[in-house]
């Protein structure tokens, strides 16, 4: 995805205070591309880094005005060469006039914030670390069960949309359904949000659509929520060809390149497949604490075929 300048600017200007001071005819150069890792984006003044938002502090600015003129000249020379994406001076400073000229000749965006360079950076690292984040739309309901980002996924028609509707009526809340955008935001955290078009809406058959927040209320829906756990629906027959009925080694799926914690449920007539759910939570949240139920049992067998050994 491509983040431009004047996005940028837009998105962060009340909250850094950012005003134009030159170049700003080049807003639309791309802040981001996807291809860069966000440290790279964005950082303190380092000629080392020419493709990267500049950001110039108080500890810069006493560092150029050290230089004797044809060293400064020659830095400038090489900043604006280098063609970054934006200059931003940062702690209430005011850009040097040679900055400024230079700036607005080249079309080079140069903006001012009375916000502190440290402050400029964490904000816009984190804004663009989400703007450049790998995405993937998955087909299934994302629901808040239990405080845990949860994935309900399986072949069409095995009910997953009547499940998220089951679980909403227990006080559980709904992120999205049919299609899930998520996004790893963070080196081990995968984020699943709702597309625009579908937002609290649940598609149930013999229903339609039901618009989850007006039927249930504000707290029956999420805007976002970290993918903790994918319970996926299958057919008994499926169950009993693919999967282990107690599988000793725990089942995980790849998202965006992060393991997620996968439990296999079979759907069958009189099975409560909300408690299965709320069931497959719980015990996923014991294992993050380090409880190992199957482990245990495992244990337990070894050591009674050891003692009548």
């Amino acid at each position: 995805m491509t983040v431009t300048i004047r996005a940028l600017f837009e998105q962060h200007r009340e909250e850094l205070h950012l005003a134009w001071a030159a170049g700003q005819e080049g807003a639309d150069r791309p802040a981001a591309d996807g291809s860069s890792e966000p440290a790279d984006l964005i950082g303190y003044l380092n000629l080392i880094h020419p493709n990267r938002i500049h950001v110039v502090g108080a500890a810069e600015r006493a560092y150029t005005l050290r230089l004797d003129a044809a060293r400064g000249k020659a830095v400038l020379d090489e900043l604006v060469a280098g063609r970054p994406p934006a200059i931003i001076v940062a702690d209430g400073l005011d850009p040097l006039p040679d900055l400024a000229e230079r700036a607005q000749a080249a079309g080079l965006p140069l903006m001012t914030t009375p916000m502190s360079a440290a402050r400029v950076i964490e904000t816009l690292r984190v804004s663009l670390a989400k703007a450049v984040a790998p995405t993937t739309s998955m087909h299934g309901v994302c629901m808040d069960v239990l405080g845990m980002g949860v994935l309900i996924s399986g072949e069409s028609g095995l009910g997953k949309s009547e499940l998220a509707l089951e679980l909403i009526s227990r006080g559980h809340g709904l992120v999205a359904d049919d299609v899930v955008e998520f996004s790893r935001i963070a080196p081990h955290v995968v984020e699943g949000r709702c597309p625009p078009l579908l937002q609290n809406l649940l598609e149930v058959r013999g229903l339609g659509l039901l618009d989850i927040r007006t039927i249930f209320g504000e707290t029956a829906v999420r805007r976002k929520m970290k993918l903790n756990l994918i319970v996926h629906l299958v057919r008994t027959r499926t169950m009993e060809d693919e999967y282990q009925r107690m599988p000793l080694e725990a089942l995980t799926q790849d998202v965006l390149g992060l393991p997620i914690r996968k439990v296999v449920i079979p759907v069958a007539a009189g099975r409560n497949l909300a408690v299965l759910t709320e069931a497959a939570v719980r015990s996923t949240i014991l294992q993050l604490r380090g409880f190992d139920t199957t482990g245990e049992f495992v244990a337990r067998q070894r050591a009674l075929i050891e003692s009548q050994g």
